[in-house]
């Protein structure tokens, strides 16, 4: 595929699944309304969504170029248009079960072909941080949006109404196959002379490295924090600012937002900021927020709210988390992949993907485990243990890379 085309195919691919990955934050406050499920068993939601993208990643990653990686997007798109059909006709937990698995499983063919893909439409590693960081802050939208389609499907008499959502999700998954399908494309990347135990002896042997070691921590600490925050901010809006169900959702999309945003400045700011400063001054004034301004959230003496503009001030101010915190993941993965040689891209996001998958799995369960046990008021604090972790990891991997 041509450059251009393979640009916008990896936009639009990157908003469908950022709508669908990302929703799961309220099909777990659907659940316990819906299903009849309580917090902990809820969030087993996030491990349907995520040990499949970790699973899939892990077996294809090596040696999905000679799969192909147009083949793969398309193989993606079309198994998640079905799982949308099937979500809305099964209307159970189970059936979220069932999708959400599905949507791992085609994320990770998308997630390791864009991945892969930068390293090959890009000459720098100013230009590779930039694509990288654009194509997440476009994610980051499309979470956004997520949280203003399904409260426009919701409604206070028909329980059933929100799974309407689906039938659009699979109408925007049916074009983004289409575009992608009648894309002209060159021909399938292949590599050759190699074979299976190869592919995964490549992968283990980047493992080993230390930049590679220090480099996965870091991605699963900060899918941890940042998973654990989305995935649960709905309820805690909830259950701790007494919101409407609707306006908890669509308070929410303040992280979204706020994720996009950041994510989309971090793409010019480090083309003029060394990416370490950056990443240290977004973490420290995250753990501020988190310090200074939660508590301030969880004491909100909240009266009759109607809509979004009863909200005091005060309870937008920590989903602005997000405004910090949105440029680490596009960076760091951005920094280890420059300092790689572009054959090795593909394993190295397999292990990307594997990490941020696991990350993301036990920050959802960790965080369910607190609001059951510690309080829905209490939770988030925890977030300040990865966090601390997180701001020594930049420093580590700043000397691993320089020294290359």
């Amino acid at each position: 595929m041509k450059k251009n085309t393979i640009k916008w195919a990896m936009y639009l691919n990157y908003f469908v699944f950022a709508i669908l990955l990302n929703s799961v934050g309220i099909v777990i406050l659907k659940a316990q309304r819906n299903y009849g499920v309580d917090e902990l068993e809820a969030s087993i939601l996030e491990a349907f969504k995520d040990l499949p993208i970790a699973i899939v990643s892990f077996l294809v990653a090596s040696f999905l170029p000679r799969i192909g990686y147009k083949r793969a997007m398309l193989i993606g798109l079309g198994l998640v248009y079905i799982a949308c059909i099937t979500m809305y006709f099964g209307n159970s937990f189970a059936t979220a079960k069932l999708l959400f698995a599905t949507v791992g499983v085609s994320f990770a063919l998308i997630k390791v072909s864009v991945y892969s893909l930068i390293g090959r439409v890009t000459e720098s590693q100013q230009e590779h941080n930039s694509l990288m960081s654009s194509i997440e802050g476009v994610f980051m939208i499309g979470i956004a949006l997520a949280y203003f389609l399904f409260p426009a499907f919701n409604s206070e008499t028909d329980p059933n109404a929100w799974l309407n959502v689906y039938w659009l999700l699979a109408g925007i998954s049916g074009v983004s196959f289409a575009f992608l399908f009648l894309a002209k494309s060159e021909s399938q990347v292949e590599v050759t002379g190699v074979n299976l135990f190869d592919d995964f002896k490549q992968m283990f042997q980047l493992m080993a490295k230390l930049l590679t070691i220090v480099f996965v921590i870091s991605a699963f600490l900060f899918v941890m924090i940042e998973q654990g925050i989305m995935s649960w901010l709905p309820t805690f809006n909830s259950k701790v600012l007494h919101l409407t169900e609707n306006i908890s959702i669509m308070m929410a999309s303040i992280l979204a937002i706020s994720l996009a945003v950041g994510r989309l400045a971090a793409g010019f700011l480090t083309k003029k900021i060394n990416w370490i400063w950056i990443l240290s001054a977004c973490i420290i004034i995250a753990m501020l927020i988190v310090i200074f301004v939660l508590p301030k959230a969880v004491g909100l003496e909240v009266k009759t709210i109607t809509s979004l503009s009863d909200i005091p001030l005060i309870g937008f101010a920590f989903p602005l988390v997000g405004l910090f915190i949105a440029p680490i993941y596009p960076l760091l993965n951005s920094v280890v992949l420059s300092a790689l040689p572009k054959s090795l891209h593909s394993s190295m996001t397999g292990l990307i993907v594997v990490f941020s998958a696991l990350g993301g799995t036990l920050g959802s369960r960790i965080i369910g485990y607190l609001f059951k046990n510690e309080g829905p008021e209490n939770a988030f604090y925890y977030t300040l243990i990865p966090m601390l972790l997180l701001l020594f990891s930049f420093f580590i991997l700043k000397k691993l890379t320089t020294t290359r």
